[in-house]
């Protein structure tokens, strides 16, 4: 790996394919190269792992965790690069390379990308999937946020992102950051914040930090969730007007489906103060709002 992704080799690698970085596809390459061996370090790979990586870009991470995973599926958007990708990681018979977007919207992963990924663990005894990439700021919050409602479900979520992104997801109640994303993420997996990186260590340069975070999904903490889908479209709702007191924020959530009286008595059965806020609120006691939400909805739903 000495010799590859360093801001050099990268330099001359465009230069010689007559291409450049695309701010349009989130394009900051990391050149630090210790940083990119803690990123597959952190994901703790075995031949039992089927990888998807989003953001191939020149494959030099590819190749890490090739050495070390069962199978790596990587997506490249760019039609440009993804040649110059290819071409690193071509004798490899355990990479799988897609050359397309890997979202199909803002709130689906592309099915051909989940297609792909549970075609390789089929052939792999007790295959494990994981998410290991450096990961395009513009697509960072839909691809973590969405890979936690797929079927396969990750085993770990291992990427750089935005540092910003970082703190909202690690985030702790009646703080700034504290909202639905924390709320989605912590109430299925552990995380943590495994390095802050300084924009120097990538190129081109952007104009934030990043960090890398590992999260850690747990079925025990999600089987607590009565229905996922509910629960993150009920956080999502309650969190738009994230300065609303509780009450409002329900009504406003459950609107043309529960009544102010049923909010008031939900609030008064859960012992919650009308004017507390949702941010104020741990995981678990928004878990628990949710379920007796969910449960009124079904009791008064016409049948």
């Amino acid at each position: 790996m000495s010799g590859r992704q360093t801001l050099s080799y990268l330099q001359k690698r465009f230069a010689a394919a007559g291409v450049k970085p695309q701010t349009r596809f989130g394009q900051n390459f990391l050149i630090d190269l210790n940083l990119v061996a803690l990123i597959a370090k952190t994901a703790q790979l075995s031949a039992r792992d089927v990888v998807l990586e989003v953001g191939t870009g020149t494959g030099s991470l590819t190749t890490i965790m090739a050495a070390q995973a069962g199978h790596v599926v990587t997506i490249e958007i760019d039609r440009l690069l993804a040649p110059i990708a290819q071409q690193e990681f071509a004798q490899l018979a355990n990479v799988t390379l897609l050359n397309q977007d890997a979202l199909r919207n803002k709130n689906h992963i592309d099915e051909i990308v989940l297609e792909a990924v549970r075609a390789r663990m089929a052939e792999i005894p007790g295959a494990r999937f994981k998410l290991v990439a450096n990961l395009p700021y513009n697509v960072a919050t839909p691809i973590i946020s969405n890979l936690l409602g797929c079927d396969p479900w990750p085993n770990r979520i291992v990427a750089t992102i935005q540092k910003e992104l970082a703190e909202r997801i690690v985030a702790l109640p009646r703080s700034k950051d504290y909202g639905a994303l924390s709320i989605w993420i912590q109430c299925q997996a552990q995380a943590e914040i495994v390095r802050v990186m300084p924009a120097s260590v990538f190129w081109p340069r952007p104009n934030v930090e990043s960090a890398i975070i590992d999260i850690r999904p747990s079925r025990v903490l999600r089987d607590r969730i009565g229905d996922t889908e509910f629960f993150h479209n009920l956080m999502r709702g309650i969190f738009i007007h994230r300065r609303k007191f509780l009450r409002s924020a329900l009504v406003a959530a459950t609107k043309d489906r529960l009544s102010k009286s049923d909010v008031d008595d939900l609030l008064a059965q859960l012992e919650l103060e009308e004017n507390c806020r949702a941010e104020q609120l741990r995981v678990d006691d928004l878990i628990d709002l949710a379920e007796h939400v969910r449960i009124r909805i079904n009791k008064i739903a016409p049948s």
